[in-house]
């Protein structure tokens, strides 16, 4: 294929970890078959008369920590400029984020190809989107209400999951016993005294051996790593402490993803990560997802070149 421009709406090249990012692991294999790369980051975003436009830095990437970037120029230039557009900002989804999304699509009819759709990734909470499976996931309570919480952790004697609906990395992630004392406090702070809504989950014992991470390309399972918790810790995320470890998908996992396939290819979600504990799902990640470093190390693979075929097949479909 003739070389096309990637461009990656994402967080501050400077902060990346050339050994973890996934959005550098793309990056580079964009480059590696020829492409263009650019970067900015969301407060460069803007619109001006007919297609929204950003500051773009050109840039070449290489896998050497403290030096992994060269800026080969930096302009202005609108979003219909780009091929391929990659939304990798990491979360919270925020405002400024949602704002972000519906600016990118204002491109007066020549918008890029989406990875992710922008639409698809509003229309996915990724603490949300995987109760349209209640049959996937462990028994879950969405609510603000603190009776209605403390009800829910006293009903489930091996303990309860409490997280904020906006989290990410595992922050803000709580384990609660019933009998705690620190129930109706906790309650209060995470909810901020009833006002926000909070996810609580059944606790899955399970998830001593870790959580699982699947990246999901188009639909299908590319891979996956198993996320194990600290001893002193309940959280498998990577960002909270969590060791990653080889593994390999079950028959049920197959199964999970297949039940989410023609959901995640109708929204445009063509690189997804999922969470599974046991046989349950318990999140869709569907903004910044991470874990293709680990899986192509810990399996010898290369999960980003299916993500870059995808990319490039629907250009071609498009052209």
């Amino acid at each position: 294929m003739a070389a096309l421009t990637f461009g990656f709406l994402m967080d501050p090249l400077e902060t990346v970890r050339v050994d973890h990012d996934s959005t550098f692991a793309l990056m580079l294999e964009a480059q590696r078959r020829g492409h263009q790369v650019r970067y900015f980051e969301q407060p460069w975003l803007r619109f001006s008369g007919s297609c929204a436009e950003s500051r773009m830095r050109t840039v070449t990437v290489r896998r050497e920590p403290g030096r992994h970037f060269d800026i080969l120029d930096e302009q202005v230039r609108p979003i219909s400029s780009l091929d391929v557009l990659f939304l990798r900002k990491d979360p919270p989804v925020d405002a400024d984020f949602i704002q972000a999304t519906q600016l990118v699509e204002l491109c007066n009819g020549k918008a890029p190809v989406f990875i992710n759709n922008p639409t698809g990734i509003r229309d996915a909470n990724e603490k949300l989107f995987g109760l349209r499976f209640p049959e996937l996931m462990p028994e879950t309570l969405i609510a603000r209400e603190l009776a209605v919480l403390a009800q829910f952790v006293a009903r489930h004697p091996q303990g309860t999951i409490l997280k904020p609906v906006e989290g990410f990395g595992g922050q803000g992630i709580v384990f609660l016993q019933p009998g705690d004392r620190n129930t109706r406090s906790l309650l209060e702070v995470l909810t901020l005294g009833g006002r926000k809504a909070i996810v609580a989950q059944a606790y899955l014992p399970e998830s001593r051996q870790g959580d699982k991470r699947i990246i999901l390309v188009d639909g299908e399972p590319q891979g996956a790593v198993l996320r194990v918790p600290a001893q002193d810790d309940h959280r498998g995320n990577m960002a909270a402490g969590g060791t990653p470890v080889k593994t390999q998908l079950t028959a049920r996992e197959r199964e999970i993803c297949a039940q989410l396939k023609p959901s995640l290819q109708e929204r445009g979600l063509y690189l997804v990560g999922i969470d599974v504990i046991g046989d349950w799902l318990t999140e869709v990640n569907v903004t910044s997802p991470t874990g293709l470093a680990e899986i192509d190390k810990l399996d010898n693979t290369n999960v980003e070149a299916k993500v870059i075929d995808v990319a490039e097949r629907l250009v071609g479909e498009r052209r």
